[in-house]
């Protein structure tokens, strides 16, 4: 069967492989929403090809999700984890390697969508060689990055500049919040065409299970207080904040209450030492008794752990979305979560959860404190927040919106074909 070439769709995400291990070193948010779009937007009829760069030489070239979803691993320098910030200089490669691929296989992409910054200029380099329109979605901007941190990198004004010049440029940008377009205004450009589509989460997988039957397979209490974190082993998520914040709670050392602090690391590692040194501030607070660390979880675990949670927090410096709030949400779990970037328009305080100042240890303990102590209004709480992300964040309602996005876009394009060699009998 042959595949119209207008309902071909390229994600680009050279630095979030959406093949990768959640919750390993760089593999977080961006990694699950480039999967779960795919995946989506595949289930709506289109053919959907996601480019990442290959990190070791022994991984597949191609994982093949679904019929028409799959992850196509390019080689662009070294094939081992690089961290973000050295990743530009292999740019170039991966344009010459995304465009050996569609000689290769005969077709142009008529349409990429890009994720993060550095993906940006890939989709900018395309659009010199080939008919194509780009839409972008950040994921993380360097001009709010920047303003939290002491010592800039190297890449710091490449990166401002690109995108800068993506959002000028691009066809469309999405951001995934208000709060997340009021920066790009604000602190990028007054140019560009925007438009606000939220994350999402699988909502049938993650109000899977019930708070008992969870902690049941857990093996974790019925009468158990559960303060939950998941997420990446990084500074920038705010677990030192957390873990201060539970020693400051009327709830230190009660033997009833559980912090579970949850993500994978690898030894030596950056986020293997994060770990490490939350480790020594879990001890050095007298914390060991009560806090567990279960490593990553895996797609199978997570509803579990969040449905057997009383609160999740979420204590990020900054977020532009937050798919854990969402995820924990849709397991009829409240969130408290840094008063910060998206997570002001996933967090609706006082009705589906708390948002309190970043980085304030008396603030999150307080908030704890409300929720464990009130189970009646956190079960309210978790119920209007399940209803809240039923009804505009399932990922098959963002796939939706992005395909009129797309749809609109390919009105506009003149679609060239590249002609598969023939190869002599």
């Amino acid at each position: 069967m042959l595949i119209n070439e207008k309902s071909r769709l390229a994600l680009i995400s050279v630095s979030g492989d959406p093949a990768a291990e959640i919750g390993k070193e760089e593999a977080g948010g961006q990694n699950v929403y480039v999967r779960q779009v795919g995946l989506a937007l595949a289930k709506q009829g289109w053919h959907v090809d996601m480019f990442t760069r290959r990190i070791d030489p022994d991984q597949a070239n191609i994982v093949q999700h679904e019929p028409n979803c799959r992850t196509i691993r390019l080689t662009a320098g070294p094939a081992k984890f690089i961290n973000r910030d050295q990743v530009f200089g292999y740019l170039p490669e991966f344009v010459q390697q995304f465009q050996a691929f569609q000689e290769q296989e005969g077709y142009q992409y008529p349409l990429v969508h890009t994720n993060y910054w550095l993906s940006s200029w890939v989709g900018m380099e395309l659009k010199k060689l080939q008919p194509l329109k780009q839409v972008h979605t950040y994921h993380s901007l360097g001009a709010v990055k920047y303003r939290a941190v002491s010592n800039l990198p190297a890449i710091a004004s490449t990166r401002l500049a690109v995108e800068k010049a993506c959002l000028e440029t691009a066809d469309r940008i999405i951001a995934t919040s208000p709060q997340e377009e009021e920066h790009m205004r604000n602190l990028v450009s007054s140019k560009g065409m925007i438009e606000i589509i939220p994350c999402g989460t699988d909502i049938e997988r993650m109000g899977s299970i019930a708070r008992k039957e969870a902690r049941e397979q857990l093996g974790i209490p019925p009468e158990a207080k559960v303060v939950l974190y998941v997420g990446r082993f990084d500074p920038r998520k705010g677990i030192e904040t957390l873990v201060r914040a539970i020693a400051q709670s009327r709830w230190n050392g009660n033997t009833n209450v559980r912090l579970i602090i949850a993500g994978g690391f690898r030894p030596g590692q950056s986020d293997g030492m994060e770990c490490d040194r939350i480790k020594a501030i879990v001890k050095e607070l007298g914390l060991e008794a009560m806090t567990f660390f279960p490593g990553r979880l895996t797609d199978a675990e997570l509803p579990s752990y969040y449905a057997a949670a009383n609160v999740c927090v979420v204590p990020s410096h900054y977020e532009p979305f937050g798919l854990v709030a969402i995820e924990a949400m849709a397991c009829g779990t409240p969130v408290i979560a840094s008063k910060v970037g998206g997570l002001q328009f996933t967090v609706i305080p006082e009705v589906t959860g708390l948002l309190v100042p970043p980085q304030d240890e008396a603030a999150f303990a307080q908030g704890i404190d409300r929720i464990l102590s009130n189970p009646a209004w956190a079960d309210q709480l978790g119920e209007i927040g399940q209803q809240r992300v039923e009804i505009a964040m399932s990922w098959e309602s963002v796939a939706r919106r992005l395909n009129s996005v797309y749809s609109k876009l390919m009105s506009q394009v003149a679609v060239k074909s590249v002609q598969k060699p023939q190869v002599a009998a």
